[in-house]
């Protein structure tokens, strides 16, 4: 888990008990993840380097070969997630969950294509966003 954002920070190891969480809940999955919490201006660079798409988002996951290093990472827009917060109703740090927890369904094989798969990884976020909440009380 990196931090390169110049402000805003994200605890590490709550980060990484939460992609763990749903690494064990999806059959299992041994993948060896990458987070890496940026600002708007990284994650417009790479996604218009990477996926041919010149705009700010809120998170990208890319699958990697794991050779020697991680099966995936994802890049998780801090300066998008504390927008999305005020504008959803929700704290911060839940909306960092969200997206963490969104970009590892992402690596695992999950897509958000069409309005039936965005439901379908809208209900595994609750899912494990509730089970993550509910062990740390």
């Amino acid at each position: 888990m990196t931090n390169a954002h110049g402000r805003l920070r994200v605890p590490t190891r709550e980060t990484e008990r939460l992609v763990r969480t749903v690494l064990r809940g999806e059959a299992g999955s041994r993948k060896r993840i990458s987070v890496v919490f940026v600002g708007s201006r990284f994650i417009r660079n790479i996604n218009k380097q990477f996926l041919g798409h010149d705009a700010v988002t809120d998170v990208i996951s890319f699958v990697l070969d794991g050779e020697g290093g991680p099966d995936g990472e994802i890049y998780v827009n801090l300066d998008r997630a504390k927008r999305q917060a005020r504008e959803y109703g929700v704290r911060y740090t839940d909306e960092v969950r969200r997206l963490v927890v969104h970009g590892v369904l992402h690596l695992v094989g999950y897509d958000d294509a069409t309005e039936q798969q965005r439901q379908t990884m809208q209900r595994r976020e609750d899912r494990y966003l509730r089970a993550f909440t509910s062990k740390r009380t």
